[in-house]
């Protein structure tokens, strides 16, 4: 259980010029956020715009990513498609790589009902059986939500372990403690309320903008396991004042991430796959301006 606590980013897509998957770009993100010492990684997500990727490309970095980190950092695989048979050989391949858990969003455009959801996770799991499987929970994107119910029918399920939650009540993370036990793993999801989620029972997060400001996420989750509470609120406000300039900028949030990693750490990985937009000319001083306030703020918290 040890494995999956504290905190995880959400890894980002990397491509070429061409708009191809780059290993290059891929394995040096990687080795650049094992250097910065987080716990584990979360591959082929949200942020690694995954829905946008074929299935061998989410293979590829995968494969580049475990070459990298294998025994390293925990490493959990998105293998959700948009069909279950895509999604099963994802889930397979990566438990091929030894991969330390799987995750998958429920099915989207369809509206299903629960139990055809339960038995589409269930499919996936069943396709890697021997790791680990985290429900991701994002209601606001996939358009279902993880209700008690559904939570209790996946629960029967040994394999599951917990849920990737990015919905945003909090206290879905004491639910969902409460419905799975003690031996129940929950990350929170929304970056803006990760003090938050700690607080309400989550063993640790997995975010989108963690990648560009690892030391302030790593400084809260340690202020949070010493106890030093008094603290948290203020270096929560200060990450979100951030998010909140990332955010406003007329590209991609992705696009954004990108190029403050560029410029911040001189690590490229390019552009967003559309229909994502990329970073307009204008967007370049709110870009700074976010990479001002994180080296701000890593001073301040680094003292």
């Amino acid at each position: 259980m040890k494995k999956f606590e504290g905190v995880f980013p959400a890894f980002y897509a990397s491509y070429d010029k061409e708009g191809e998957v780059s290993e290059r770009g891929t394995r040096a993100l990687t080795r650049h956020l094992i250097d910065k010492g987080v716990n584990g990684l979360y591959i082929c997500g949200s942020s690694g715009e995954c829905i946008y990727q074929s299935v061998d490309e989410r293979k590829r970095i995968l494969e580049w990513v475990m070459d990298e980190a294998y025994g390293k950092l925990t490493i959990i695989s998105h293998v959700a498609s948009n069909n279950t048979k895509d999604s099963m050989e994802l889930a397979m391949h990566a438990e091929s790589l030894k991969v330390d858990a799987i995750s998958a969003i429920p099915p989207i455009y369809f509206k299903l009902p629960e139990n055809a959801i339960a038995k589409y996770w269930n499919d996936i799991s069943s396709a890697a059986p021997n790791t680990p499987f985290f429900v991701y929970n994002i209601p606001q994107l996939a358009g279902v939500t993880l209700t008690k119910g559904l939570f209790k029918e996946m629960r029967k399920n040994p394999n599951v372990l917990g849920v990737k939650n990015s919905s945003l009540p909090s206290m879905d993370i004491e639910i969902f403690h409460e419905i799975g036990g003690n031996k129940t793993i929950v990350f929170n999801g929304p970056d803006e309320q990760f003090v938050a989620g700690l607080a309400m029972g989550a063993t640790g997060g997995i975010g989108g903008t963690y990648a560009v400001m690892p030391e302030l996420y790593l400084k809260a989750y340690d202020l949070f396991k010493e106890g030093k509470t008094e603290s948290l609120p203020e270096i929560q406000k200060d990450i979100n004042k951030i998010i909140f300039t990332l955010a406003s900028a007329r590209g991609s949030l992705y696009a954004v991430l990108k190029e403050i990693l560029r410029l911040r750490e001189n690590i490229d990985c390019g552009s967003v796959r559309a229909p994502l937009m990329p970073l307009e000319s204008t967007d370049m001083v709110i870009v700074r301006e976010a990479a001002e306030l994180i080296d701000r703020a890593i001073g301040k918290w680094s003292k």
